[in-house]
């Protein structure tokens, strides 16, 4: 499985109250998310040996395992020390938080919470750790792309794009001037689970550069030796509304 499908970001949910679990799903379906639901911290171990999710919401407290723990475990492995981790828990004295935190998540969220601020604190999350996840509208030069219309368009002409050209310009359009190597952009895009040739990379940036077409071809940069990237035009800084 790859790390999203059709452009939507996965979110590993461990909750093993079915009511809140429901709620967490519906709340995150409706916000164009991908959820991964589970109920205890031995299945979300099974599930991030076969996928890396883009987020993870985790009840502190789970049968067997707390969720503390699996933070604090998955903060201290290579492959997952960096996904974006909130704890869930009807704890909320500020000792508890102070421990969340330092056990390495990246935000906490107290019980009962609202579906809007649970959406607001996931944005929020993905806007400083995954920033090509957040919501909203990115813009670079003559680009924009709306991530939750699903839309690409150039100088205001919409372009199509197929869903890996979409993940791709948006992992770029997020990350404007930083180069990206051939691996780094497998694993950003495609997912560190899928086994494919580097070269794949090559073609999807070919067919990407041909719908853009000549108004922003250009943007998207080879780098000799190291890999490729997203330049903005000269005075027209990259935002996101």
């Amino acid at each position: 499985m790859t790390r999203s499908e059709a452009g939507r970001a996965q979110v590993l949910v461990v909750e093993d109250d079915k009511g809140i679990q429901e709620l967490l799903r519906f709340t995150l379906v409706c916000g164009g998310y991908q959820p991964l639901c589970v109920d205890t911290a031995e299945q979300a171990e099974t599930v991030l040996a076969g996928t890396l999710p883009d987020l993870a919401l985790i009840d502190w407290m789970l049968p067997g395992k707390s969720g503390l723990v699996l933070t604090r475990k998955l903060r201290g492995e290579r492959r997952t020390r960096r996904l974006p981790i909130i704890i869930l828990t009807a704890r909320g004295e500020e000792t508890d938080r102070v421990a969340g935190l330092e056990g390495g998540a990246d935000d906490y969220i107290v019980k009962p919470f609202s579906p809007k601020e649970l959406m607001a604190r996931v944005q929020s999350v993905l806007r400083r750790c995954a920033p090509e996840f957040a919501a909203g509208t990115l813009t670079v030069g003559p680009l924009a792309l709306d991530t939750l219309a699903y839309e690409a368009r150039v100088a205001g002409g919409r372009i199509n794009l197929t869903p890996t050209e979409f993940r791709l310009l948006r992992f770029l359009m997020a990350n404007p001037g930083r180069v990206y190597s051939r691996q780094q952009l497998l694993d950003s895009v495609w997912g560190d689970q899928v086994y494919i040739e580097d070269r794949t990379v090559d073609i999807h940036i070919r067919r990407l550069r041909v719908a853009l077409g000549p108004a922003a071809e250009h943007l998207v940069e080879t780098v000799r030796g190291a890999g490729y990237k997203l330049s903005a035009q000269p005075g027209s800084p990259p935002s996101e509304a």
